[in-house]
């Protein structure tokens, strides 16, 4: 017969987070967009970002991808990068970190159109994709039917 071990209890850890106010969108920056009569879809994608469970505080890793046709303005690149970083102690639940970076970069850019992803590394079993639209469907952007 088998033996259970008594084990000592787990203390309850909780490592420190930060609030959402330190996400940083006065880094983000635009260049004019040169053609606005043409539509071009501007797809980005990075397996970087990084923010932290609220209730652990232990990281979340996700692939962020994000889609969408300009107005006038085009995301600098170096920009997003540094806002990207601004949530890697910031504790937030998956789908408002996608819903707040979605509101964050439809300020600055002001795109006709846009998408964003966040698709998250597998945790406890589970796997977690989280997708927000500004305004809403793509077909309707580039026909102008907003």
């Amino acid at each position: 017969m088998a033996r259970i071990v008594d084990t000592p209890p787990v203390p309850d850890r909780r490592f420190d987070i930060a609030g959402d106010e330190v996400i940083d969108t006065a880094v983000l920056g635009t260049f004019p967009y040169e053609h606005p009569g043409k539509d071009v879809t501007v797809e980005i994608e990075t397996d970087e970002f990084t923010a932290v469970c609220p209730w652990s505080g232990l990281p979340d890793f996700g692939t962020i991808k994000i889609r969408y046709l300009p107005g006038e303005k085009i995301l600098e690149l170096r920009s997003l990068k540094y806002y990207l970083l601004s949530y890697r102690n910031v504790g937030i639940y998956q789908e408002h970190a996608v819903t707040r970076t979605l509101d964050d970069l439809v300020k600055v850019v002001q795109p006709k159109w846009m998408e964003i992803s966040l698709d998250y590394r597998v945790r406890g079993g589970i796997h977690t994709v989280c997708r927000v639209q500004y305004p809403g469907n793509y077909q309707s952007a580039v026909s102008g039917e907003q």
